[in-house]
């Protein structure tokens, strides 16, 4: 059986840097939980991080691959560096991936580790911009497709084929 790693805002957990759960209502979900398919995960508490905390976003918008290469960092408002703290969270999600088998994830969109398809430009203006977080794309880059919050469906249709029921 497959396993899916899953945001652990998304399962309800109050971790996100505000305190609160993006939680989400979804049939599908509620039948991988049935099922015993979830890897509940937060990089960011994962990797050290208080619940609430400040904000972070990528500084001028440089993007994931460039945090990971050690080229820009996370930084919150007030500038402060937190960058070792998404590297430890993401790699320990990677890890937890690794030991669960884990070839699909459903990420919470917009978030500076998670967002598999966008996250904020780093100007904590509420813009954002086309790229990964740094857990998504270390995942991706190590072969776990990625889905966000909206994307259930589809990461249901991935998981199926995998298991050769589609």
């Amino acid at each position: 059986m497959q396993r899916v790693l899953v945001s652990a805002c998304l399962m309800g957990c109050r971790v996100r840097f505000d305190g609160r759960a993006k939680t989400v209502g979804d049939a599908v979900v509620d039948r991988w939980r049935a099922e015993g398919r979830l890897v509940v995960h937060c990089p960011e508490v994962a990797g050290g991080l208080p619940v609430p905390r400040p904000p972070a976003e990528i500084e001028e918008a440089r993007g994931a691959d460039a945090v990971l290469r050690g080229e820009a960092r996370l930084r919150t408002p007030e500038g402060d560096d937190v960058t070792r703290f998404y590297l430890a969270g993401a790699r320990a999600a990677l890890a937890s991936a690794r030991s669960h088998g884990v070839r699909v994830a459903v990420l919470k969109e917009s978030s500076p580790s998670c967002g598999p398809h966008r996250v904020h430009d780093g100007g904590f203006t509420g813009t954002t911009t086309d790229g990964p977080g740094v857990t998504a794309r270390l995942l991706l880059d190590h072969g776990v497709s990625v889905y966000n919050e909206n994307e259930i469906e589809e990461a249901n249709v991935h998981l199926e084929t995998l298991e050769g029921r589609r």
